[in-house]
């Protein structure tokens, strides 16, 4: 059964850092593409990150280019995103998806694979 859950969110001041984790299982995670996708209340889903099978290559929204980087770790089965410099825009629900291939996203139907997300809120 694959699975993909995602921890770490929470509130944060504007500013502040928080690190989104991953946690893949039921496939070859080492094999597929890992991505970060994000829903502001109210708007479409908005495509974040992504980074390759073996983690050497990162591509980033130029809304977060800068701020945000993203890891994985395919010994743990787990994918990362730190995010620095955190603005009220930031504020989104954070999902973690999975391809076997490069998906320019952000639907959904684009991935193979999804998680239930978690909720980042960024205010004072």
């Amino acid at each position: 059964q694959v699975q993909l859950v995602e921890s770490g969110g929470g509130l944060v001041q504007p500013g502040g850092s928080l690190r989104l984790s991953c946690a893949a299982s039921g496939f070859t995670f080492s094999s597929y593409w890992m991505y970060w996708v994000r829903q502001a209340p109210g708007k479409g889903l908005e495509w974040v990150s992504a980074i390759n099978t073996g983690g050497g290559s990162t591509y980033y929204a130029d809304s977060v280019k800068g701020r945000f980087t993203v890891s994985r770790d395919n010994a743990k089965n787990t994918v990362y995103l730190q995010m620095n410099d955190l603005k009220p825009e930031d504020t989104a629900v954070y999902y973690c998806a999975a391809s076997k291939y490069w998906s320019p996203g952000p639907q959904r139907k684009d991935f193979d694979s999804w998680g239930q997300g978690t909720q980042v809120t960024v205010s004072s």
